[in-house]
């Protein structure tokens, strides 16, 4: 058998813990292009263009959807300010309209909206749908004596003393509020015609119908009633408010025409 090969010298094999020393190169991969340097569309408006500014001068009115969407979210996030975010926003809905119907998750796909924004969002929303909801449930159309009367008579049936109340009306007759404004003795209440008018300019209304009961069951108008009716009237012009009615709730079974009110507009004192 023919002898082994010497091994090579010492010197030319490097030792382990020589190997593990020797620095590794690894290639670099390219840095990340640097994000786009977005204008912040808020400090260029002048002060009083900004929808904070806006709002308090004119009220909330006086905003498109942008506005009140920016209003809505307060504050953008790095590198968007918030017109832009609530810009971003409102495209991607296609509408505020739209905008309604999504939930916290749908907001939140969005880069900039987290969680509070979201939640803050869907809050707003909520609200609307509520209110919407409670005017179609709540707000009746009393457009004549039959339909005021079925409105007042559940507030007066059994009262053992004279109330008076002021329904408060919009354009379309719809009610806006009805407030009960006194509450007097087993045959009179006293109204005074600056406190009628009063409930009607606070919910801005164009018009109004008043309205009492008489304990006795007989809607029959007194003389005090009608004198307190052309009073009423003669104010409200004045103000170019409406006074659309004043019923007077009696009782069905001693009304003699069995009706169970009186209509001042029917009788022709309106």
């Amino acid at each position: 058998m023919s002898a082994e090969p010497p091994p090579p010298p010492a010197a030319q094999v490097p030792a382990f813990a020589e190997l593990a020393a020797r620095p590794v190169k690894v290639a670099s991969s390219p840095a990340p292009p640097s994000a786009p340097n977005v204008p912040n569309r808020l400090r260029g408006l002048a002060a009083g263009q900004r929808p904070r500014e806006r709002a308090l001068s004119l009220g909330v009115g006086a905003l498109d959807d942008l506005e009140l969407t920016a209003l809505i979210l307060r504050s953008g996030t790095a590198g968007l300010d918030v017109l832009t975010l609530a810009e971003r926003l409102l495209a991607e809905a296609g509408s505020l309209h739209a905008l309604a119907r999504w939930r916290e998750a749908d907001f939140r796909r969005l880069k900039g909206i987290g969680r509070v924004k979201a939640v803050q969002l869907c809050t707003v929303f909520e609200i609307a749908r509520r209110v919407l909801g409670a005017e179609r449930r709540l707000a009746p159309e009393l457009s004549d004596p039959e339909s005021i009367y079925a409105y007042l008579r559940p507030s007066a049936f059994g009262l053992e003393v004279e109330k008076c109340w002021v329904l408060a009306l919009n354009s379309r007759n719809r009610l806006l509020r009805c407030a009960e404004l006194t509450s007097g003795t087993a045959n009179q209440t006293l109204v005074r015609t600056a406190e009628v008018l009063r409930e009607a300019v606070r919910e801005a209304a164009t018009g109004f119908i008043l309205a009492h009961n008489h304990p006795s069951g007989d809607p029959e108008p007194s003389s005090a009633d009608l004198r307190i009716t052309r009073q009423i009237r003669s104010a409200a012009d004045a103000l170019e408010i409406r006074l659309h009615d004043h019923l007077v709730v009696g009782d069905p079974a001693i009304d003699k025409h069995g009706l169970g009110y009186y209509s001042f507009k029917r009788g022709g004192h309106l």
